[in-house]
């Protein structure tokens, strides 16, 4: 089982990373550009040993360990090869 994992920071918490990258790319003549928001990407692969959803079972690793609940929100999508 492979899933995605997708996170970003919530929508009312500055990102002055994607700011400076909005402001970059304007300087570069990209002005249709509106703004730029950062965030992370997992690619997590794993075999079949535990029981249960495998989409329940990645967003358990998020809460755990990667991502911050505080200031980012994530979501999961299950790849089933």
């Amino acid at each position: 089982m492979k899933g995605k994992i997708y996170v970003y920071l919530k929508k009312q918490v500055l990102d002055p990373q994607g700011k400076a990258i909005e402001n970059a790319l304007k300087s570069l003549g990209f002005e249709e550009v509106k703004s730029v928001r950062v965030g992370k990407f997992f690619e997590i692969e794993t075999d079949s040993s535990f029981s249960g959803s495998a989409k329940e079972r990645m967003k358990e690793y998020c809460k755990k360990l990667l991502v911050n609940g505080v200031i980012e929100d994530f979501e999961v999508e299950a790849v089933e090869e």
